[in-house]
């Protein structure tokens, strides 16, 4: 009944917030009478603050009409690649009329930007998206709300997002040979899984993966979010918090988180917050600071946009990433779309290179949450493994606004574009401009190797000191064990981090200190002929 009761209330305040609207221009219009009434000013401020409270949000678009590449402009055309009943995958393909620039454009890196399914609209990651369009072809999941998606369309689990996103993935190396992905808070656990799995199954995975501000160990560093998951069970979830569509929406009758809550949630975190933020409008109003009241609007007409998530998604949500903790108990089974049931295991990713990235002040993700991804992903080499803490950064920095084009992006960029490799050309010689390959970095193999999850258990039981990486590597080219961890020591040392970029030093169990930067290294001879595949 609280859907019904919302939707009724929200019907009733429709007029009053036209109202408001109307007589906000009223006072305000300099060719209006009531303009120059005394305190009309003020009367037209009040007026619009109401309006604000009281209208209805609707999916923002894009907007992304053109960027510029090295100073000339580019036209943007948004267009839907592939359309699923859940989700659409959203291409924002560029055109330009300069030779130099198209030829550029042409040869960058591919993105898969996945979205969160967490209350907001993808639109949220617009910044994220025009940002990364200066330098790569870029992709974005743009999930629908679940009170649009009719009945007869079935249910969305998680397995269901998990499955989309390699369906994604597969869409873009069927194209481009392969491409890069990029999670943003909620999806990185999906995405993990994702890549995991294919990982698992021989497939191709991607070039890189880059996870920001994500609850892959919700274990660590709690947040109000995390708790609020943890101390409530999933039968209170169950009877509480979900509810049937009413009949006006084409999801009618369909079970449903809706967005009404989720926002009343996000508010409820830091209410002072907000209503400062409100009342700072009214006055920017009042003094005529346009610039200042545009970009309140701005922020609002995203912020308070929200969408309904299916009910099954939502409650298997919580339960597998905020109470039992699957994917870093190892416990964590998904469902393929011909009904194999597959487990998780992230240790078999082998060829994909990882980048975390957190907050320093994140109040959704806590600090270490994203970085725990690196103790699940030990099939990855240690030097392809980076992390990056944005210095007074919050959750929404580390993706969108000055933090995040000035601090954030341009590691992310170089990441990418030190792991990517040129497209294999058959019968034709490699261009001049190909990267040089450091031959102390990694041996190079004869061809591609993309160790299944058996043969690498295997190693490990033949040789239980080394890691799962180096297991991998020893079905091709054994050496002597004690030989590499010295090796690898010396290499990090004379290759140090780029400037200005952070180094730690992470210390194994009975090993030497191994070097972690919040920065990519150049990638070896083994990952560039992989990617070739």
């Amino acid at each position: 009944m609280l859907y019904q009761i919302y939707e009724t209330q929200r019907s009733l305040m429709e007029p009053f917030a036209d109202f408001a609207q109307a007589a906000s221009k009223l006072f305000s219009n300099p060719l209006s009478p009531f303009n120059q009434i005394p305190m009309a000013q003020r009367m037209s401020a009040g007026y619009d603050l109401l309006y604000r409270l009281g209208k209805d949000y609707e999916k923002p678009t894009f907007d992304i009409p053109s960027v510029e590449v090295d100073g000339v402009g580019v036209a943007i055309h948004e267009r839907v690649e592939l359309d699923k009943p859940f989700c659409e995958l959203r291409r924002f393909k560029r055109f330009s009329d300069d030779p130099a620039t198209l030829t550029k454009i042409k040869n960058q890196p591919v993105v898969l930007v996945v979205a969160p399914l967490s209350g907001h609209y993808a639109t949220l990651l617009r910044d994220t998206v025009r940002t990364m369009l200066k330098d790569h072809k870029v992709y974005i999941t743009d999930w629908r709300s679940a009170r649009l998606v009719p009945l007869s369309e079935g249910e969305f689990h998680l397995d269901d997002y998990v499955n989309y996103v390699q369906e994604f993935i597969r869409h873009l190396q069927g194209i481009y040979g392969n491409c890069h992905v990029i999670s943003v808070c909620q999806p990185t656990v999906p995405v993990l899984a994702a890549v995991s799995l294919m990982a698992s199954r021989g497939e191709t995975t991607p070039i890189t993966m880059t996870m920001m501000g994500g609850p892959i160990d919700a274990r660590r560093s709690p947040t109000t979010v995390n708790n609020l998951a943890t101390n409530r069970s999933y039968e209170w979830f169950e009877n509480n918090v979900i509810f049937r569509v009413p009949d006006n929406f084409p999801g009618a009758g369909r079970l449903v988180y809706p967005g009404f809550l989720q926002y009343t949630g996000f508010v409820a975190m830091n209410p002072d917050r907000h209503a400062t933020s409100h009342y700072d409008y009214f006055k920017d109003l009042i003094k005529g600071d346009d610039a200042s009241a545009e970009a309140h609007r701005k922020f609002y007409d995203e912020y308070n946009a929200v969408l309904d998530m299916d009910a099954d998604y939502y409650l298997e949500t919580i339960k597998t990433v905020f109470q039992d903790y699957s994917l870093v108990n190892g416990t964590w089974d998904v469902r393929s779309p011909e009904g194999k049931i597959e487990r998780v295991r992230p240790q078999d990713i082998t060829t994909t290179a990882l980048f975390t990235v957190e907050g320093e002040i994140d109040d959704i993700s806590g600090s270490g949450q994203t970085e725990a991804a690196h103790d699940l992903c030990t099939g990855i080499e240690r030097k392809e493994q980076h992390h990056l803490e944005a210095k007074g950064a919050g959750h929404y920095g580390i993706f969108s606004g000055r933090r995040w084009r000035e601090i954030v992006y341009p590691k992310v960029r170089a990441f990418i574009q030190q792991h990517q490799a040129p497209r294999a050309q058959p019968s034709t010689p490699a261009p001049a401009n190909e990267p040089v390959v450091s031959v102390s970095a990694a041996p190079a193999p004869s061809a591609p190797v993309v160790a299944p999850a058996a043969p690498m258990q295997a190693a490990a039981k033949a040789a239980p000191q080394a890691t799962s990486a180096r297991a991998a590597k020893s079905a091709t080219a054994p050496r002597p064990a004690k030989a590499s961890a010295p090796k690898a020591v010396q290499e990090v040392r004379s290759n140090p981090a780029p400037a200005g970029v952070a180094t730690r030093w992470v210390k194994p169990a009975g090993g030497e200190a191994i070097a972690k930067t919040a920065a990519p290294a150049t990638p070896g001879a083994k990952r560039s002929a992989a990617r070739k595949a």
